[in-house]
């Protein structure tokens, strides 16, 4: 069960402060507030959100950013994320889980559309309802993308048999594909990374569960191993030599994934810090002279502290959309825009959570209060690739002209 904090309305629960949510193109309030109740039992039970999973689905989120040829509504950059962070505001894990789907889709319409690279076979089976997982952590892997401890071995027909073990790949019980990097070694002088796609009914594919976490438990983010898994030379998108600038779908996922997965996470702050608000407004105080926690200068000043942080992330992260979606020139500041703004967001959010919890007291730690799980949800934000050790040292050595 839920507190009383935590089951309070839609209309209730948006502070009079909070960014202005234009009307999601998918959902109700009723919508939400489903998703809201299911994300207790989500997280107490460490299930996947089979239920919400269904509903997003059938409403035809999960192709939001596709044209109407292929079942979408073209939503761009900043229309997704702003359906994500209201998403997040309610089932914190259900949003960062799909957000591992979203982020392949919206590159692939605009790569296709801009004759750049013809993806027409991933929209085709994202229309047809494939559900698109990423696996992209390995474990002793702290480079990201520039190289992988999984191997594919190239065949003579183009494909690749991949090898090794994917951790954190989020939708593990829905995904029906999955995309990867991995080190196509073959030729030792000259080793590859490739970007490709393995389909889940491949021989040699399974999902070992591993998923027993802090928070946003409900993503069931298992491990994924591969044991000469056929991968299809269709499904190839790009290769690069370790370490080497990416291919353009490549680019194109990260330009969706950071600013997204950021949008998720400032959900979930501004949820925690609405639910303080109103914690702090029915919490009654023997103060003399004092009606409620709210009206005491030291809770005033912690709000405002919180609020003016959210108002700078938000302005960041549409910020970072709408250029996105303008096509506005960063130049060499293109990347570390999105690592900027990652970082900066979640950060924030968990600093902000942090004050929620300090506002609304110890209630918040009870595990019948919603801060208690949104506390640990937002701890994962810093740590998604590139965590804050890696931003860091790419934007310090921007800034100081060590990289080029």
């Amino acid at each position: 069960m839920t507190s009383t904090v935590a089951r309070t309305t839609i209309a209730s629960t948006t502070s009079p402060l909070s960014p202005n949510y234009p009307a999601s193109q998918y959902f109700s309030a009723e919508d939400y507030s489903r998703f809201h109740e299911r994300a207790v039992r989500y997280d107490a039970d460490n299930t996947f959100f089979t239920e919400d999973f269904e509903d997003l689905r059938a409403a035809g989120y999960l192709v939001a950013a596709l044209p109407a040829e292929y079942g979408g509504r073209g939503l761009t950059l900043s229309e997704v994320a702003r359906e994500q962070r209201q998403l997040a505001y309610w089932a914190p894990a259900t949003a960062l889980a799909v957000n591992m789907h979203l982020y392949w889709t919206g590159p692939a319409a605009a790569l296709t559309t801009a004759g750049v690279e013809d993806l027409t076979w991933l929209l085709e089976a994202l229309r047809d309802g494939q559900i698109f997982a990423a696996g992209h952590g390995e474990r002793g892997n702290d480079v990201g993308l520039d190289n992988a401890q999984v191997r594919a071995l190239p065949q003579p027909d183009g494909s690749y048999l991949v090898n090794g073990r994917k951790t954190f790949t989020s939708l593990g019980p829905a995904w029906t594909s999955i995309g990867i990097h991995a080190l196509d070694d073959s030729d030792p002088a000259n080793p590859v990374v490739v970007h490709l796609f393995v389909d889940r009914d491949q021989p040699g594919v399974r999902t070992e569960e591993t998923w027993d976490t802090l928070g946003v438990r409900a993503t069931r983010s298992d491990d994924t191993v591969f044991e000469n898994a056929r991968a299809e030379a269709s499904t190839v998108v790009g290769t690069h030599a370790p370490g080497a600038p990416y291919p353009p779908y490549i680019n194109g996922i990260l330009g969706w994934y950071l600013p997204l997965v950021a949008n998720v996470y400032f959900g979930i702050a501004r949820r925690a810090l609405d639910v303080a608000i109103l914690a702090a407004q029915a919490r009654p105080s023997l103060v003399p002279g004092v009606a409620d926690h709210a009206s005491k200068p030291a809770v005033q000043r912690q709000i405002a502290e919180a609020e003016i942080l959210l108002d700078a992330a938000h302005a960041l992260l549409e910020t970072t959309t709408r250029d996105a979606d303008s096509g506005v020139d960063l130049g060499n500041w293109a990347v570390p825009r999105l690592f900027s703004a990652k970082e900066f967001t979640t950060r924030t959010a968990k600093e902000v959570v942090d004050i929620a919890v300090q506002v609304a007291g110890a209630a918040a730690v009870s595990r019948r209060n919603e801060l208690e799980r949104l506390y640990r949800d937002v701890r994962t934000g810093q740590l998604h690739p590139p965590n804050t050790d890696a931003i860091l040292d790419v934007i310090g050595k921007f800034a100081l002209g060590v990289l080029p």
